[in-house]
């Protein structure tokens, strides 16, 4: 779901148990116009007190906190607020964590090592786009598939093999002239055939075609 109005600043919380790091988060991002910090904790529990009051559109949760840490946040929030966008924060690019996070319900995953631009790109993106997808999110997400089993067979909602091939294509971040070229047919089909694999699945964007193939290892097909 998007923003009620884009016009108004992304309403940001933070909640991560270093005082350092959440003031230098709030610092970096102080100069941006368009983002305005609503709140901060300190661990999830404190967080979730803070939600009966104020409702921000993006969060940024760190995975390892005391009292409650984002793994067990995470779930709460996606139940109580499921529209709020929630960019996970961890000092590891842990690949099977990092899956984890993305299917239990983050938008986005970054190291906290991560420079401001890129935390204020996932922000605005999450908030826009509803995923922000990285190096790290999309290494972790494909090399899932070399050992997970589909959720539910992709018979289940029959798609064509050129259906299939073209979403694999797109998952491989071809642009549709790419794509076009690969398979033999016009940028226009490839457009079309986008558009009904969106209505078939279910998903509302790029970002959602990739999550399908993902869960249902429609790229583990064919190795790639």
């Amino acid at each position: 779901m998007k923003r009620l109005d884009p016009s108004q600043p992304i309403r940001v919380a933070i909640a991560d148990d270093h005082a350092l790091f959440r003031a230098g988060v709030k610092t970096a991002l102080s100069v941006r116009k368009d983002i305005e910090m609503v709140a901060e904790a300190d661990n999830g529990m404190q967080l979730l007190n803070l939600l009966k009051h104020i409702t921000p559109d993006v969060i940024l949760l760190d995975i390892q906190m005391p009292i409650m840490d984002g793994i067990a946040t995470l779930p709460e929030i996606r139940r109580l607020y499921p529209d709020i966008k929630v960019v996970m924060l961890s000092m590891h690019n842990d690949h099977s964590m990092i899956s984890k996070m993305m299917e239990i319900g983050a938008n986005s995953y970054l190291t906290k090592n991560s420079d401001s631009e890129t935390i204020y790109q996932a922000i605005k993106t999450c908030a826009e786009q509803e995923f922000f997808f990285n190096d790290l999110t999309n290494k972790a997400l494909l090399s899932g598939l070399r050992t997970k089993k589909p959720e539910h067979g992709i018979e289940d909602i029959q798609l064509s093999e050129k259906e299939i091939r073209i979403l694999k294509l797109m998952c491989e971040e071809k642009t549709t002239k790419e794509i076009a070229d690969i398979v033999d047919i016009s940028p226009r089909t490839v457009e079309a055939i986008r558009d009904k694999l969106k209505s078939k699945t279910g998903a509302k964007s790029m970002a959602g075609l990739v999550m399908y193939a993902v869960k249902n290892g429609i790229l583990a097909e064919e190795g790639n």
